[in-house]
């Protein structure tokens, strides 16, 4: 320590140097840190869902969950495997140890899952890996209503409008829309028209699965698109495009299920009500106690909390000019802001703790130098800390926000103690010196 003292006050001026370099390279890399709710605590974790429509929960355990969880069964650095089966949808957990590289996780995940899709059953979809999310990954709940709209309306709005605008933001991973309503035609089929006119459902099933083009069984005629192709004329060749004759509910009905042995053709409409509405919602949303849609965005681990609120919060203000009569609430759930109200209150903590003590020091002291060392130690001390914290990747969180305000004090402490001993210390060297 006294070789510290000793070199220190020999090379002033190249302590003073390594003071301003390291405020000035601390202030302007702290503001570059990643600013969140808390660190990142848990593990990577890669997730895998499989949708297959019309399996029971039995069936999707067997026939797509088993066969994945044998295909990812003993990757590198896994930890722990979950999965849950559901009607029409698998999800496979998988939880790495810690330390494991996320990216490369997903890699060796990404090549498994494709060795294990030939053995997955046809009616399953192709197995689809979630975006990797932060430990707290919901930066912001956004309300969504409109009066003189109905909600598929809307749906459609924030489905083809709003969420990819959102999605375009750095940091996003993912945005959910809870409430959201798919409009879709819909056929009701009568079971007493049904048998009076001698109609199976089957047959309304395949009858509206040909006529959209869009069967859900891969048996369907529907499940295959038309042949497409290109007419040669002697200036121009003519691309085939097939239009949809189907629009509306009354088109539907005007589908021929099949012909009677009066040669008279009997349709959708005689056996079936055909409406428009939206697949059952599995979850609703309620804003400001009237119905609505809620969005809820989620951020990458490596996103900044306070940067992607802002970018989402830049994205709407730059769609709202477009959206007359819809109103946007971005505040029901905004932890940015109690990130920035702990950035705050450090500041004003560190500021008024540097007024006391230029205030202690000047009134018991009676020394200008004295006061102003002060002044610089604290700001120094808090702006050293974070420059370490930079350099060892670690993000401004509320454990480092409040280990700093509670560093205010000890620095504060510190600070007045040691000038006052020092001061006393020359004080009573002086002294010795001139004989007094």
């Amino acid at each position: 320590m006294r070789w510290i003292v000793a070199s220190s006050l020999k090379l002033r001026f190249l302590v003073l140097g390594i003071a301003a370099a390291l405020m000035f390279f601390g202030i302007t890399r702290v503001r570059d840190m990643p600013v969140d709710v808390f660190p990142e605590f848990a593990p990577p974790r890669v997730e895998i869902q499989t949708e297959a429509l019309g399996l029971s929960t039995n069936e999707v355990e067997s026939l797509v969950t088993v066969p994945l969880e044998e295909a990812l069964n003993g990757t590198p650095e896994l930890d722990v495997m979950r999965s849950k089966s559901v009607p029409g949808l698998s999800s496979v957990l998988l939880i790495f140890k810690p330390g494991a590289d996320p990216i490369m996780a997903r890699e060796l995940v990404q090549e498994r899952v494709a060795l294990a899709k030939s053995t997955l059953p046809n009616v399953a979809r192709p197995p689809t890996l979630l975006q990797p999310l932060s430990s707290t990954s919901r930066v912001m709940k956004i309300g969504v209503t409109a009066n003189d709209m109905s909600l598929t309306d809307l749906s459609e709005l924030v489905r083809f409008t709003i969420r990819p605008r959102l999605l375009g933001v750095p940091g996003v991973a993912q945005v959910a829309v809870w409430g959201m309503r798919k409009r879709q035609l819909q056929v009701q089929a009568d079971p007493d028209r049904l048998r009076a006119h001698g109609v199976t459902l089957d047959e309304v099933s395949q009858a509206t699965a040909d006529a959209l083009d869009v069967g859900i069984l891969s048996f369907s005629n529907g499940a295959s698109i038309g042949t497409g192709g290109f007419v040669d004329t002697p200036n121009h060749r003519l691309g085939i495009r097939h239009v949809l004759p189907i629009l509306s509910p009354q088109d539907m009905s005007q589908v021929v299920v099949k012909v009677d042995k009066d040669g008279q053709a009997l349709r959708i409409g005689d056996v079936a009500d055909v409406v428009e509405g939206h697949p059952p919602l599995i979850g609703d949303a309620v804003i400001n106690d009237g119905p609505g849609l809620l969005l809820i965005v989620e951020k990458f681990p490596w996103g900044n909390t306070v940067e992607v609120t802002h970018g989402v919060e830049a994205a709407l203000a730059e769609l709202q000019p477009g959206l007359p009569g819809v109103a946007i609430d971005s505040t029901i759930f905004r932890p940015a802001t109690f990130i920035e109200s702990a950035l705050h209150n450090l500041t004003a903590a560190l500021l008024i703790g540097c007024v006391l003590v230029v205030l202690v020091l000047a009134l018991f002291l009676f020394e200008w130098r004295t006061a102003l060392i002060s002044v610089v130690a604290i700001p120094l001390s808090l702006t050293a800390a974070g420059f370490v914290l930079y350099m060892n990747g670690a993000t401004i969180n509320t454990m480092i926000l409040a280990g700093m305000l509670i560093s205010v004090g000890v620095v504060v402490d510190d600070a007045i103690i040691d000038i006052e001993n020092i001061v006393r210390r020359l004080r009573q060297n002086r002294r010795e010196g001139t004989g007094k």
